[in-house]
């Protein structure tokens, strides 16, 4: 959600198991959400006459694209019942654990600054949940980055949303959705977060 201030709220954060763009809509419609890179890596790009075109000729891939729109829709819904009824501190730790399955990694560019942004909070809130992980041993920060050394620890501090999330995806796109234990190539995708580009 982007506010009329500027800051911007995540609704959905979309990595190595998922696209943006014409995948989830058809052809040169306006786009309503704003997708940021918020981490580096390597992706693959189709201009959306091409994909439209694919989608035509095989019903397979459009299925295979339409119960992607529903997986991603689900993130959506759980999103925003997620921002209603949590702490910060769970849904801090629910986005880095979302973020660790996209990226493959147990480290993470990310600011405090940025992740308050992400959660529509104020760096002060974010700062001090940041700070009782560290004393905690569950995580470790350097400038711009963090490191998560204790996951099990931090799945216990958060939600339960991300496990629905990759549940949904394991029942309508097995295979898809990261898992904790897979092999990580040497190529990584990066990973979005999306917001609506305006305001109700």
């Amino acid at each position: 959600m982007i506010l009329p201030d500027g800051r911007g709220v995540e609704t959905a954060l979309i990595g190595r198991e998922g696209a943006i763009g014409g995948i989830v809509s058809h052809g040169r419609l306006p786009a309503y959400a704003r997708a940021i890179v918020q981490f580096e890596g390597h992706f693959l790009k189709i201009s959306s006459s091409q994909l439209e075109s694919l989608k035509k000729a095989s019903s397979t891939l459009n299925n295979l694209f339409a119960r992607y729109a529903d997986c991603l829709l689900a993130q959506v819904f759980q999103s925003t019942a997620c921002n209603a009824t949590h702490s910060i501190e769970q849904r801090a730790a629910k986005w880095m654990l979302a973020a660790l399955d996209r990226i493959g990694s147990a480290e993470v560019s990310l600011t405090q600054e940025q992740l308050g942004g992400l959660l529509g909070v104020g760096r002060s809130y974010v700062s001090r949940v940041m700070r009782k992980l560290r004393e905690d041993g569950v995580l470790k920060t350097r400038r711009g980055r963090v490191l998560v050394v204790r996951r099990a620890d931090l799945e216990a501090r958060s939600c339960d949303c991300n496990t629905l999330v990759r549940e949904h995806f394991e029942e309508v796109l097995r295979g898809v959705y990261p898992t904790n234990g897979e092999e990580i190539g040497s190529e990584k995708a990066p990973a979005s977060h999306v917001s609506p580009a305006r305001s109700p």
